[in-house]
C-alpha cells in the first residue's frame, strides 16, 4: 500500500521537509532503497551512506535535517521506524478458532477469540485468553495459564503449569518449564531433583527462537514485565529477571540468580548461580561474571570486573609485545655494558 509522505507524519506525529506529496510504497535499508521507498538513519556512523541513497525520503531525528532527502523528522527514529513497520507491514494472524487437527484436553477453558493451529496440543485445565494465537506444531501442557494477546510460534514447548502474561511474543523451538538442571552426589552418582516449582512470565516479554528457561526446583522462575531475551538464551531454575531487562544472544545464567531492573547482559555471557545484580547493570559481550554486581555498575571480561578497568588491562595486553622487545634491548645493552666494565 502507497502513502504520501504527509500521511506518514500526521501517523506517527512527525514533520515533513520537503516533498509532502512524496509517494511512499515501502520501507528499506539505506543501500537498498529506492525512489519509491522511505529508509531511516538513526545511527551517525551511517551518514555518508544514508548522503548516498537512493531513497526517496529519509526518517531522521531533528539533528539530521541538513541532508538533501525529502525528511521525515522524528524525535526518536527508531521508535517511529516501529510504528511505520507495523503500518507497512501488518503482521498475519490465524483464523479465529481451532483447527481441527489440534486436540484440546479435558476441562482446558480456551476463549472464542483465541486461535490455535494445526496439530497443536493444549493441556487439560489449562486457560487460554481472548486473542491468544497458538501456532502449529506447539504444546501447552497441563495448568497453564496464556494471557491475551500472547503468541506462541511454530514449536514452542510448554510444560505443566507454566504461566506466562498478556501481549507476550515465543519464537519457535522456546522450552518453557523443563526441570532445571540438579542433582544430588551419592555414592559417585548423580541423583535427579525432581524440580517441582513453576515458570512464571509477565506481561510483555519477548522470548527469542530457541530460547529455554528451566522450572524452580520448589518456587518459581520468574521473567519480568517488558524483558526481551535473544535467540539461544538459557535461563537456569530459581532465576528472577526484574523488569525491562535485555539479554542477547548465547548468553545464560546459572541458577538462583537474581537480575534488578534493566539490566543488559549482552551476547555470549555467563552468569554464575546464586548472584545478584542490582538495577542497571550492564554485562559486556564474552563476559564471566563470579561475584554479585551494584546497581548501576559496568562489567567485563573473564572474570568480570569493572569495565572501565578492563578497558585499560585489555590496552596494557595489546602493549605486551612492544614492552617485551623494549625490555630485551634493555637486557642486552645491561650485558653489553658489564661486559665492558670487565678487566
Amino acid at each position: 500500500m502507497s502513502y504520501r509522505l504527509a500521511e506518514l507524519a500526521e501517523r506517527i506525529g512527525g514533520e515533513v521537509r520537503g516533498d509532502l506529496d512524496r509517494q511512499v510504497d515501502g520501507i528499506r535499508g539505506l543501500e537498498t532503497a529506492g525512489p519509491t521507498d522511505l529508509s531511516f538513519l538513526a545511527n551517525p556512523r551511517y551518514r555518508k551512506t544514508a548522503i548516498a541513497s537512493r531513497a526517496g525520503a529519509l526518517l531522521v531525528a531533528p539533528a539530521t535535517v541538513d541532508l538533501v532527502h525529502d525528511l521525515l523528522v522524528v524525535p526518536d527514529p527508531y521508535l517511529a521506524l516501529a510504528e511505520l513497520l507495523d503500518i507497512f507491514y501488518p503482521q498475519p494472524s490465524q483464523m479465529v478458532g481451532v483447527h481441527s487437527t489440534a486436540i484440546i484436553g479435558e476441562g482446558a477453558v480456551v476463549d472464542g477469540n483465541a486461535r490455535i493451529g494445526p496439530y497443536s496440543v493444549v493441556g487439560e485445565r489449562s486457560r487460554l485468553a481472548a486473542d491468544v494465537e497458538i501456532h502449529a506444531h506447539v504444546v501447552v501442557g497441563r495448568d497453564c495459564e496464556i494471557g491475551s494477546g500472547t503468541v506462541l510460534f511454530p514449536g514452542v514447548v510448554i510444560y505443566d503449569g507454566v504461566k506466562i502474561g498478556e501481549r507476550c511474543r515465543l519464537h519457535s523451538g522456546v522450552v518453557l518449564g523443563s526441570d532445571g538442571f540438579g542433582y544430588a552426589q551419592h555414592e559417585g552418582a548423580h541423583v535427579k531433583l525432581t524440580h517441582v516449582g513453576s515458570v512464571v512470565v509477565e506481561d510483555d516479554v519477548e522470548l527469542g527462537a530457541n530460547t529455554t528457561v528451566d522450572r524452580a526446583l520448589l518456587d518459581e522462575t520468574r521473567i519480568g514485565a517488558g524483558s526481551k531475551v535473544d535467540n539461544l538464551v538459557q535461563i537456569g531454575h530459581n532465576v528472577e529477571l526484574g523488569r525491562g531487562c535485555l539479554l542477547v544472544s548465547q548468553s545464560g545464567i546459572s541458577g538462583s540468580t537474581r537480575l534488578g531492573n534493566g539490566v543488559v547482559v549482552a551476547g555470549q555471557s555467563g552468569l554464575s548461580g546464586h548472584l545478584k545484580l542490582g538495577d542497571g547493570v550492564q554485562v559486556a559481550a564474552k563476559s564471566a561474571v563470579f561475584k554479585s554486581v551494584e546497581a548501576g555498575k559496568k562489567v567485563a571480561g573473564i572474570p568480570a570486573t569493572d569495565a572501565s578497568s578492563w578497558l585499560r588491562q585489555q590496552a596494557m595486553v595489546a602493549r605486551l609485545v612492544e614492552l617485551g622487545r623494549r625490555i630485551a634491548i634493555l637486557e642486552r645493552s645491561e650485558e653489553t655494558g658489564k661486559q665492558e666494565k670487565e678487566p
